[in-house]
C-alpha cells in the first residue's frame, strides 16, 4: 500500500505583511542615499574643526583628534571672508525681496486678468532659463558697464534679478491658480477693492507657496557664482561663492581654512531650509493642485 504524497503548502505572504516588507525595504533605501548624499557634507563639517596635522595625516577621518577653532577664525578675520558673508546676503536678499514681491503681483495678474494666455505667458518667461548663463555674460556686461553698474550691488541685483523673476513668477502663477475666485468674489461684493483682495485675502492663502519660492530665489542668488565672478572685481564687493574660489588660487592650499570656508557658505543654507522645510513642502503641495 503506497502513501500518498500531500502537496507541500506554498509559503505566502499576507496582504499587510508584504507592505510592511515592501515599505521596510523602500526606507531602508532612502536611508541609505541619504546617507551617501549627507556624507560628504559632514565631513566637510568635522573636517573644518581638524588642524593641519589631521588633515595631512589622515584626511579620511571622520572625527578630528585635535578640535580647533583656528580654521573659522583665519577664515572670517584674517582673510576677511566675513566681508563675503555679508555681502553675500546683502544682495540675496534684496533680489529675492523684489523677486517676490514683483512676482507675485505678474503671477496673480496672470491669472485672473489674463487667464487663456496665462500658459503661454509662463512658458515664454521660463524661456530664459533656456540659455547658459555663460551665453548672457557678454550682453550682461556690455550694458553694465554702460550705465556705469560694474562691481556694483545694484548691478549685481539687476543681473540676478533677470533670471529670478521669471522662475519665481512661474512658480507662483501654479500657487495663485488654487485660490478659489468665489472667496474674492464674496470679498468685492462686500466692498472689497481689488488691491485689498490680493493683498489680504489671494495672497495670505498661498502664503506656503510664497514661502517656498521665497526660499529657492534666496539659495539661487546665494549660491550663484559666474555672473558675481565677472562683475564684482574687488575682494570687498565678493560674495562668497567668488571668496571660496578665490582660495583655491594660493600656491599653497590650506584644506582647513577650505573646509571652514566651504562650512560658512553651504550651512546657512541648509539650516534656513531645515528651518522652515514643512512651508516649503506644504507649498509644493499646494502648487501641484490646479
Amino acid at each position: 500500500m503506497s502513501l500518498a504524497t500531500k502537496p507541500a503548502k506554498k509559503f505566502k505572504l499576507s496582504h499587510n505583511a508584504s507592505r510592511t516588507l515592501v515599505s521596510g525595504c523602500a526606507y531602508a533605501l532612502l536611508c541609505f542615499v541619504s546617507c551617501v548624499f549627507v556624507f560628504p557634507l559632514l565631513w566637510i563639517v568635522m573636517s573644518s574643526f581638524k588642524n593641519g596635522v589631521d588633515l595631512s595625516s589622515d584626511p579620511t577621518a571622520l572625527l578630528p583628534q585635535h578640535f580647533t577653532l583656528e580654521n573659522y577664525r583665519h577664515v572670517l578675520f584674517d582673510m576677511g571672508f566675513i566681508t563675503n558673508l555679508k555681502n553675500s546676503f546683502i544682495v540675496s536678499i534684496v533680489t529675492t525681496i523684489l523677486a517676490v514681491v514683483i512676482s507675485c503681483f505678474g503671477a496673480y495678474g496672470i491669472v485672473r486678468y489674463f487667464p487663456r494666455v496665462g500658459r503661454q505667458i509662463t512658458r515664454l518667461l521660463v524661456t530664459a532659463y533656456m540659455f547658459p548663463p555663460v551665453l548672457l555674460a557678454v550682453p550682461y556686461s556690455m550694458v553694465l558697464a554702460k550705465i556705469g553698474l560694474v562691481n556694483t550691488y545694484t548691478g549685481l541685483v539687476l543681473v540676478y534679478l533677470s533670471f529670478s523673476i521669471p522662475y519665481a513668477l512661474w512658480m507662483l502663477v501654479g500657487f495663485y491658480q488654487t485660490v478659489p475666485r468665489e472667496i474674492e468674489e464674496a470679498a468685492a461684493v462686500d466692498g472689497a477693492s481689488k488691491l485689498h483682495i490680493f493683498a489680504r485675502i489671494a495672497t495670505p492663502i498661498v502664503a506656503p507657496g510664497i514661502v517656498a519660492t521665497t526660499i529657492y530665489t534666496f539659495i539661487n542668488a546665494f549660491n550663484e557664482f559666474l555672473y558675481a565672478l565677472l562683475f564684482m572685481g574687488t575682494s570687498d564687493k565678493m560674495p562668497v561663492a567668488v571668496g571660496l574660489y578665490s582660495l583655491t588660487g594660493t600656491e599653497v592650499l590650506d584644506w582647513g581654512a577650505l573646509m571652514a570656508a566651504s562650512t560658512c557658505v553651504v550651512v546657512p543654507s541648509v539650516i534656513v531650509f531645515l528651518a522652515i522645510q514643512k512651508y516649503v513642502a506644504a507649498g509644493l503641495t499646494e502648487g501641484s493642485v490646479k
